[in-house]
């Protein structure tokens, strides 16, 4: 079902959300452990200059797009993308769809708080969601192999991991394989929206590719490096893009 292209060094499947559901439900059935990633600007820009973290992305198994930047310079180059598939919209649908197939999931990632939040919240909105475990997304290197030992025994179909990038790419792309989950998904900030400790933009401003300034208006001093200095280098990614076609 995929339709794989090349963007800026990185390979995205040109997938609309149903599809890429459709895509991640036959990952579950084949039990074969896959990894999937959202690929944004900061992404594209990080993966420019860090040559592992662009391979972790490239060998995953299933790539979107969350960022409406990308999609259109897609369209700019003549590779157009389908959508947008946002990394919060299809957990949200993930997580309907694990309680009507009785997949198992596991959270692991963000404060205890959040992440605890996030299992009470999900409990009570989709009954019959088996969350086989959860965990904060802070441990000591010495810790790491008892978080891997406690997700393996969860025997989940589903890996949600809400850590920072590219820890979190560098952590599945370690150990998917020992911990035999069919599908993981990196999902950021994520659980922060879902228990509403960060408010998601309006339905108009993610459509007009806008999310991202409302993030910034939320937390300028921390989020004004990220956007209007490292984050520009998608400009001259852009450019160059151009230049070599």
């Amino acid at each position: 079902m995929t339709d794989r292209i090349e963007l800026m060094g990185c390979q995205i499947d040109n997938l609309t959300m149903e599809e890429t559901l459709q895509t991640i439900e036959g990952f579950v059935n084949s039990g074969t452990h896959q990894q999937h990633v959202v690929v944004n600007v900061d992404k594209l820009v990080k993966a420019s200059r860090d040559e592992d973290l662009r391979r972790i992305i490239n060998e995953c198994a299933l790539i979107n797009v969350d960022g409406m930047p990308v999609v259109w310079a897609s369209r700019l180059l003549g590779k157009g993308l389908k959508e947008r598939v946002a990394g919060v919209d299809l957990f949200e649908a993930l997580m309907e769809r694990s309680a009507e197939k009785a997949w198992r999931i596991y959270l692991l990632g963000a404060r205890e708080e959040v992440v605890s939040g996030v299992k009470g919240l999900y409990e009570r909105k989709y009954p019959g969601l088996i969350v086989a475990g959860y965990r904060n997304g802070y441990w000591k290197p010495d810790e790491e192999a008892a978080v891997v030992d406690q997700i393996t025994a969860a025997r989940a179909d589903l890996l949600f991991v809400a850590i920072s990038s590219p820890k979190k790419e560098q952590f599945l792309g370690r150990y998917q394989a020992q911990m035999k989950v069919p599908f993981a998904m990196g999902v950021g900030g994520t659980f922060d929206v879902a228990v509403g400790k960060v408010k998601r933009a309006p339905v108009w401003m993610q459509k007009s590719g806008l999310e991202w300034f409302y993030r910034f208006l939320q937390e300028p001093r921390r989020m004004f490096r990220r956007y209007f200095i490292d984050d520009m280098a998608f400009v001259w990614l852009f450019i160059n893009e151009v230049a070599r076609r």
